[in-house]
């Protein structure tokens, strides 16, 4: 017998056929085949492709960044009570595009423009997600198909993972360490708990589509965004990978309880040059100097993912360096020298791997990021990018420009059809056609329930790794601090009074046997937390230097005269990169890392309240040279490789950093207090 499926539904009527109920979303009365939710989403999304207008389909292909209403602070520019924004922008200015065109409102969006894909940058209650998301389903539905509207969002569930947008009401997700973090964990488990925990917020919010993971794995030591990736080993990655689409999606495939993935960034952003990003033009190829590279460490976990199923791949920014990059690269033979979005052979190769979800472009594309293709005009670019193998373009709301490459002939019809049923399909998978609504208040119930931050906070302490414990130096227990007194400091970028302040008054709270001091020249003990920071995402400010000082704001000269005042110093280090220990390493008894791992649970680990069993997943340089940079732009270490295996490819030179206590900080290194 077959088992009704929920159906919500504020506008199209219901109707019951086999004694089973449907939405009528045509309104004819009948049960149309897209309706049937009996059918598979690959046959409902087929029935529905054949129905719509060319126009139809061609909104489906863009997906933009769209702000809510209470972002919007002129309350006449909104509507349903404020929680859509319809402020018309002649010109929108956004980091990812040069491209100077209109910005319409949320309604002439979806009613006039066909959009249905949407991403959210602000971090609002669950709650007020919710509502913004079910008001815009409701204008949706009102249109001839009544086809949903989806909204993705970038990861929301780590701590430091980057943001776009706030609101001073904002109620972030459960946070969990940043993604390198739960690489240290080194656990497959605590991932599989992280995916089951976030998915339900998402879920609960009505968020159905994830831009994330990152199945790129980290083999440029600067490169700005490896510190969202799950560290430098491809096996572990693409274990990790999997689980988390498994774990978001659905054991079995994309479920109506699921939250689509957009796996990112194919086929690998870690081959940088020299840390450089492709949000830049300094940074716009992929270089793989050493033979074998693409197949061996960066296509693995792609590869996983999409065993794994995940509904959509994002290719990168980047253009594949012919001049500086042998090739073959495996089953790739020669490089195409257009960024990966408009890239026939690495857009076929996503094919042959085995990827039958759609393709999503990342953001800019069609402007600010157009690499290789700068001399087309828009709708060239969208001719070129669909026919490659693209079906959607992110962050931007240009449908004339599609619509404009379709008329002209650039890309065909097959294509539209296409990319169209691929969009759809997924739609249909999670039950949106059926169910598009969400309650409110069950979604402040779930957002940062008591259960995920008691995960998270067990998934934060199994981050921190012990690198170093010099002559059993830690934990600083309170027994062995009687009569002493510590001293805490924290470096960390814009760093206010007001902050350090409010983190000395948490720890001396939850450690009321131990005996504070706010001036290192009367302490016994120092505990330093460090959070060096460097880079920037859209700009290219030179290539990055690792070291551990005032550039990297960490006041260095004052780490050195709180070494000469005290008996004993521990360093708490951020680990954002492989940072070049040998300005702060030799001056510690004590060196523990975490990975936007929380300052007081660092502190618990300091003092001893659990002991540290997280590993290294990412290889520590062993000075500057190993990563210096010649006349010519080459590398002394080759960035298309991870930092376990470079070695190999030195003609013998060093490239692990050695402790004072010949640890070796190389992937997987990790102490533990019993030994």
């Amino acid at each position: 017998m077959t088992e009704q499926v929920p159906l919500s539904s504020r506008v199209k009527q219901i109707i019951e056929v086999d004694g089973l109920q449907f939405r009528d979303l045509d309104g004819d009365g009948a049960l149309t085949p897209f309706e049937d939710w009996r059918l598979s989403p690959a046959e409902r999304a087929k029935d529905l492709a054949a129905r719509m207008s060319p126009d139809e389909k061609l909104g489906l292909m863009v997906i933009t960044s769209r702000p809510m209403g209470i972002s919007q602070h002129n309350k006449d520019f909104t509507s349903h009570d404020g929680v859509l924004d319809e402020q018309y922008l002649p010109i929108k200015v956004d980091p990812h595009t040069s491209a100077g065109i209109p910005f319409e409102g949320t309604t002439q969006m979806i009613a006039e423009l066909n959009i249905r894909h949407f991403i959210m940058r602000e971090e609002p209650t669950g709650s007020r997600i919710a509502t913004w998301i079910n008001t815009m389903n409701e204008v949706a539905e009102e249109s001839r198909w009544g086809i949903p509207v989806i909204v993705a969002a970038n990861s929301k569930n780590e701590a430091g993972a980057f943001k776009m947008g706030g609101t001073p009401e904002d109620q972030p997700f459960a946070e969990w360490p940043g993604t390198l973090g739960l690489a240290a964990t080194g656990s497959l488990e605590v991932i599989e708990s992280f995916a089951e925990h976030s998915r339900a917020e998402w879920r609960a919010s009505g968020l159905r589509k994830g831009y994330m993971y990152m199945a790129d794995v980290f083999t440029d030591p600067r490169w700005f965004r490896g510190q969202g990736t799950l560290g430098e080993d491809p096996e572990f990655v693409g274990q990790a990978i999997g689980a988390l689409v498994r774990g978001f999606q659905g054991k079995d495939g994309l479920s109506a309880d699921g939250v689509a993935l957009t796996t990112k960034h194919f086929p690998g952003g870690g081959a940088r040059e020299n840390g450089t990003d492709p949000h830049y033009a300094e940074g716009r190829f992929n270089i793989y100097p050493t033979p074998g590279s693409l197949e061996e460490y960066h296509l693995p976990p792609f590869q996983a993912a999409l065993d794994a199923g995940t509904s959509s791949i994002m290719p990168y920014y980047a253009i594949p360096s012919e001049e500086k990059s042998l090739t073959p690269q495996g089953r790739v033979t020669e490089f195409e020298q257009v960024g990966f979005a408009f890239n026939h052979e690495i857009l076929n190769l996503l094919r042959e791997m085995g990827h039958r979800g759609y393709i999503n472009s990342d953001s800019g594309v069609l402007s600010k990021m157009a690499w290789g293709v700068e001399e087309l005009t828009t709708a060239e670019r969208v001719g070129a990018a669909v026919m490659a193998g693209t079906d959607m373009f992110a962050d931007t709301n240009d449908v004339a420009a599609v619509r404009e490459a379709y008329v002209r002939g650039l890309f065909t019809s097959e294509r539209l059809d296409e990319a169209a049923s691929l969009l759809l399909e997924e739609l249909f998978a999670l039950g949106l056609f059926e169910n598009p609504y969400v309650d409110p208040e069950e979604a402040d119930r779930v957002v940062q329930n008591a259960e995920a931050r008691a995960a998270a906070e067990d998934a934060h302490r199994r981050s921190v790794v012990l690198a170093k414990n010099h002559d059993g130096a830690l934990p600083l227990t309170e027994e062995t601090l009687a009569g002493k007194r510590v001293y805490v400091e924290l470096f960390a970028t814009r760093l206010t009074v007001k902050e350090l302040d409010a983190l000395r008054r948490r720890l001396a709270a939850a450690h009321p046997g131990i005996s504070f001091t706010t001036d290192y020249h009367d302490a016994d003990v120092a505990i330093l937390l460090l959070r060096p920071f460097i880079g920037s995402y859209f700009e290219f400010v030179g290539i990055g230097d690792l070291g551990i000082d005032d550039h990297s704001h960490v006041d260095i000269e004052k780490v050195r005269d709180i070494r000469k005042h005290v008996d004993t110093m521990v360093v708490g280090l951020n680990t954002l990169f492989p940072w070049l220990l040998d300005g702060i390493e030799p001056l510690a008894d004590g060196l523990l890392m975490g990975f936007e791992t929380d300052y007081g649970i660092m502190v618990e680990a300091i003092l001893g309240e659990f002991s540290p069993t997280g590993k290294l997943p990412i290889t520590f340089p062993i000075d500057a040279a190993a990563i210096a940079v010649d006349e010519n732009g080459h590398c002394a270490s080759p960035n298309d490789v991870p930092g376990f295996a470079k070695e190999q490819h030195m003609d013998g030179r060093p490239y692990v950093y050695v402790d004072a206590d010949g640890n070796r900080y190389e992937l997987g290194h990790g102490l533990t207090y019993s030994g």
